[in-house]
């Protein structure tokens, strides 16, 4: 990896937020109430959950999970070298959970298999109802970790970069991480069209909501413990506008967030329904242009 970001500037910590609007009775954007129907091991109290949010995704599921488990499984020594220009990273507890968000194929069955074959590292849950949004609140919601991380099950995010997501907040660096795959610095290999609509849609949210992040939906995102505490209640989105509303409320409230380039590799198999995620985004911005002229809890 080449040159980093620096954390964005924070006017004010979570700390500086007063007590009494971290209540449920005040915050102004409750999520619907629901619920994880079933569970396979329980939160650790660990560095780092790496949440892997599914649906459907039987093909690819335990390869990609075991790749991620044996990286992190790694010495400090071999994933040192892995990287074209390595920093030094500490090793650092986590556990690797698979959020099951309503699958109807074999995708919960084989997350079940790898649950209890390694108890000590994967756990998973299974969600009664679609999205990513719901699945990350409630995933990241019943964490005991000091980082609530996830990323996309197709890996397409080099997953060596996960010593510098999980460490930027681990070491007080930010209280956000993200992924960015539209810095001068990224290498990205991904189809004109979807290159087109991922930065219209950034330049979108430059004109619109006033962000200044680069790119909202790279799928290769960290929050802290404490963040987590604040933001999740504050986020209405349960679909893919989540990674959108993450970033600009962390913006919008100051909170210091650390922006990375990435290796990232199109999965030309997704099956992300480009045009009702483009009208739901749109419906999403809407929204929050609204809350964001109202005075902030």
């Amino acid at each position: 990896m080449t040159t980093q970001q620096q954390p964005q500037t924070a006017q004010h910590s979570l700390h500086s937020v007063s007590a009494s609007h971290d209540s449920e009775h005040d915050l102004p954007n409750q999520p619907e109430r629901f619920s994880i129907a079933e569970r396979v091991g329980k939160p650790a109290y660990v560095d780092a959950d790496i949440v892997i949010p599914v649906y459907n995704e039987r093909e690819q599921l335990a390869d990609s999970v075991l790749a991620l488990m044996r990286f992190l499984s790694s010495s400090r020594h071999s994933r040192f070298l892995a990287q074209s220009q390595p920093p030094y990273f500490p090793l650092y507890s986590w556990n690797i959970v698979i959020a099951d968000n309503a699958s109807t194929d074999d995708t919960w069955p084989i997350a079940i298999s790898l649950a209890r074959q390694y108890p000590k590292f994967i756990r998973a849950v299974r969600i009664p109802a679609k999205g990513r949004g719901r699945a990350l609140k409630l995933a990241w919601g019943e964490s005991h970790a000091k980082v609530r991380a996830y990323m996309d099950v197709d890996l397409s995010t080099d997953i060596r970069l996960t010593d510098v997501l999980v460490n930027s907040i681990l070491r007080g660096q930010a209280e956000v991480a993200s992924g960015c795959r539209l810095l001068d610095e990224s290498h990205v290999t991904r189809s004109a069209k979807r290159e087109f609509i991922s930065r219209s849609y950034n330049a979108l949210l430059r004109t619109t909501l006033g962000v200044t992040f680069e790119d909202a939906q790279c799928g290769f995102k960290a929050i802290s413990a404490r963040a987590a505490q604040f933001l999740l209640p504050r986020i209405r989105d349960n679909e893919w506008f989540f990674d959108t509303e993450l970033l600009t409320l962390a913006q919008t409230y100051d909170l210091p967030t650390y922006i990375f380039p990435v290796r990232w590799v199109e999965d030309t198999g997704t099956t992300v329904d480009i045009p009702d995620t483009v009208r739901k985004d749109l419906a999403g911005i809407k929204r929050m242009r609204r809350e964001l002229a109202a005075p902030l809890i």
